[in-house]
């Protein structure tokens, strides 16, 4: 049977295409629960031509964190992720650090290593109430010396939504504290520079119920550095992968310097990506072309609705009382998608015997068939609720959790449900999508 297909799983002698060609597989990149933030370190990574591997959380579970020098987990609601490693894989990640490896973790990653996640170090994460749940976008940093800063032009780095964290151990490093925010920043949906000139920060934190005032930030540790048996393990809540961050850039290649991971002598050509594709069907490549023109009229009625602008080319800035980042998560990681896929379209592969036999394998078209049977309801019932919710705003208080409109927490219960992290219809839907990026990733 002549069928375009490709492998759910990455067996682990295989090798993913633009990540790491001859050198040994040294870096391990969590691919779970990290949807938009592991696809931005992917790329991070891929523009700084540093050598890595994605990994599962069921493949750390079976011990296949062995051999790898740094285990790097992105960003990402450490909760869910905690979920999907369950006690064998967080115990194998404590054995991996305790035995010498190093663990690299960025925001949500930096959270699942503190006491309130697998307790790599003594740290916790302040309350909600105690913090600035909202900030996003440029920080200068106070340095600590460090190799880690060696060769940075400016202390300027971007935060995204970081959560902060209180030390508990007087033998953690404090690499970098947080300095003034820069005037592009914002705090939830007020921009920084605009609020210094003419705002009320407590006026504003009494209507949103919520800390706002980056200055609250102050002198907090932003990157720490500490150890779990003979093992390194450095959090940072700030994200040196960040799109078009010349500094982060740099600050990544010194992180794999200084826990001994080699760099790439020259980035992986175009040709010799293709040249180990697999081809996807015209029809294929269509449907896919239509989910995505699909997402892209939601971002559209948003951004024509004033409630949604791009801060750069993976994230956006929304208005508080929706749920921007779920949106943005989704448009992005399908753009992603079509932007892999354009230049496959081709005749089918042929499945290999073992491919054949493997009752868990789906082709790419079943993927995407799976994809737009979730995602077009999804999208069309988003864009009501986008609407219904513009049209609360000019009446009173909404927050993408609380508003007095029983139809639209009907809504929003279905697609979100009512928790903060990924949940209700939107988590079928982006769990589709993950499967069939990450698979179109390793092939």
């Amino acid at each position: 049977m002549r069928e375009n297909t490709l492998p759910e799983k990455q067996s682990s002698n295989s090798q993913p295409c633009g990540a790491t060609t001859a050198l040994e597989k040294e870096v391990a990149l969590l691919w779970d629960e990290s949807f938009l933030w592991g696809l931005m370190a992917y790329k991070a990574l891929e523009s700084a031509h540093l050598p890595f591997q994605l990994i599962r959380s069921e493949e750390i579970i079976k011990g296949e964190l062995k051999g790898y020098k740094v285990l790097l987990v992105p960003g990402g609601w450490a909760s869910n992720k905690l979920k999907s490693l369950e006690d064998e894989g967080i115990a194998a990640i404590q054995r991996f650090v305790n035995d010498g490896g190093n663990y690299l973790g960025f925001c949500g990653g930096a959270g699942l290593a503190t006491l309130d996640g697998i307790g790599l170090l003594k740290v916790k994460r302040k309350p909600t109430k105690m913090r600035v749940p909202s900030f996003s976008g440029r920080i200068i940093l106070s340095l600590s010396e460090s190799p880690l800063w060696s060769g940075i032009h400016e202390r300027v780095f971007q935060a995204w939504w970081p959560s902060q964290l209180v030390l508990e151990d007087t033998g953690i490093k404090v690499l970098a504290t947080y300095g003034e925010a820069l005037p592009d920043s914002f705090s939830s949906d007020l921009n920084v520079g605009d609020m210094e000139k003419g705002g009320s920060w407590p006026e504003f934190e009494d209507l949103y119920r919520i800390n706002l005032n980056p200055k609250r930030l102050l002198n907090d540790p932003a990157v720490i550095e500490g150890s779990f048996g003979k093992g390194k393990v450095i959090l940072s809540l700030v994200h040196f992968d960040t799109p078009d961050d010349r500094d982060g850039r740099i600050v990544l290649k010194n992180i794999w310097a200084y826990l001994g991971v080699q760099s790439k002598e020259s980035p992986l050509v175009e040709g010799q990506k293709k040249a180990t594709t697999h081809a996807v069907e015209d029809a294929t490549a269509c449907l896919i072309s239509e989910l995505f023109d699909c997402c892209a009229e939601l971002i559209a009625l948003g951004a024509r609705n004033f409630l949604w602008f791009w801060r750069n080319p993976l994230l956006l800035q929304w208005r508080r009382g929706v749920r921007g980042l779920e949106y943005c998560t989704l448009y992005t990681m399908m753009k992603e998608i079509k932007e892999i896929t354009k230049d496959r379209v081709g005749p089918p592969m042929l499945r290999s015997g073992r491919e054949a036999d493997s009752p868990s394998l789906l082709s790419i078209g079943d993927r995407v068939v799976n994809i737009k049977e979730v995602l077009v309801p999804f999208v069309e019932k988003a864009k009501h609720l986008l609407v219904l919710e513009r049209q609360a705003m000019q009446k009173g208080y909404i927050t993408y959790e609380k508003c007095d409109s029983p139809v639209l927490r009907e809504i929003r219960t279905e697609l979100f449900s009512d928790l903060k992290s990924h949940a209700g219809l939107f988590k079928t839907v982006i769990d589709e999508v993950d499967a069939l990026l990450y698979t179109l990733l390793i092939c």
